[in-house]
């Protein structure tokens, strides 16, 4: 585990974000979660279909990246830790939801409408009859939850198990958003690869929430996030999200449509107020600062664990 790697690799996030002229992993880690998905899920057995999909994709991903970090290493170290840099690169995703949250504020500002189809870029439910308030509250969910999902957890299995930790976390990530619905098609297929993401962001959720506390100076908010984190349909989700409510005093959840089905999701908070722009700004600015604290952790382990 390299502290220069990680640190490089986090200052192009946030310089760069997602830039569409690169090859992404996660782009090809889709391609491949699809056709299995449409080889196996049909028949019988598809629970057995998915969990043997999940499994091989998630070792394939792990040895693969592991193969190709050898082989670099023999060619040049300065080779080695290139690809390194460019992998942590692919892995982290703050800066690009910033953005796309940042956008879905600035599009609601214009209309509604925009602000519906903008917030549909980044989260799963169904925005055409969304309120503005509910288009606020989904950007700033989604935003918590990134936080975690794109940030945190990859730094957190780059302190385990390096490189090839960060990219098997993704794929696993990849997994849970394109199959781990309680939809109809993908209940049975899908749950190996849902659980399987629940047990990888179930350390970094949490991880996430303190940090998030931390960075807005309010420890007193731990008891918050104990009562709320545990009120979501995800034992993951819940604690970002809660962090994120107690900070701004508002309130998360409820119900949303996903695929055509209602979901009834339990709020998380009680102050049903008005979200505005001066929310998101001080959403991002957590965010930030969790990020940073969580890089000063890698660098710091990653030192002890070099001397």
């Amino acid at each position: 585990m390299s502290s220069i790697n990680i640190i490089v690799g986090w200052l192009l996030d946030c310089l760069f974000g997602d830039p569409v002229w690169l090859p992404h992993p996660v782009v090809g880690f889709g391609k491949l979660i699809a056709s299995g998905e449409h080889a196996l899920n049909k028949g019988q057995h598809r629970k057995a279909k998915g969990a043997i999909l999940a499994i091989s994709l998630v070792l394939l991903t792990f040895v693969a990246t592991w193969a190709l970090l050898k082989l670099c290493a023999i060619v040049s170290p300065w080779l080695n830790a290139a690809v390194q840099i460019i992998l942590i690169f692919c892995c982290l995703a703050g800066t690009t939801l910033i953005r796309e949250v940042r956008e879905v504020f600035h599009a609601l500002d214009r209309s509604l409408e925009e602000g519906r189809q903008q917030v549909a870029r980044i989260v799963g439910r169904d925005t055409t009859q969304l309120t503005a308030q509910e288009v606020r509250k989904a950007a700033l969910e989604t935003l918590a939850e990134n936080l975690s999902d794109g940030v945190i957890a990859p730094m957190f299995w780059y302190i385990l198990l390096g490189v090839p930790g960060m990219m098997t976390y993704k794929m696993i990530n990849t997994l849970d958003s394109m199959i781990g619905y309680h939809s109809e098609r993908y209940l049975h297929f899908g749950c190996f690869a849902a659980r399987m993401d629940d047990v990888a962001n179930y350390l970094p959720a949490r991880l996430t929430a303190l940090l998030m506390v931390m960075a807005a100076g309010k420890p007193q908010l731990l008891g918050f996030v104990k009562r709320f984190g545990r009120c979501h349909a995800s034992p993951n989700s819940g604690y970002p999200e809660s962090a994120l409510a107690g900070i701004l005093d508002c309130r998360f959840g409820g119900p949303h449509i996903y695929f055509g089905e209602m979901f009834d999701k339990p709020y998380i908070g009680t102050n049903e107020r008005e979200l505005t722009t001066a929310d998101m700004q001080v959403a991002v600015r957590i965010n930030r600062i969790s990020e940073l604290l969580m890089l000063a952790i890698t660098i710091v382990l990653g030192f002890i664990t070099t001397t």
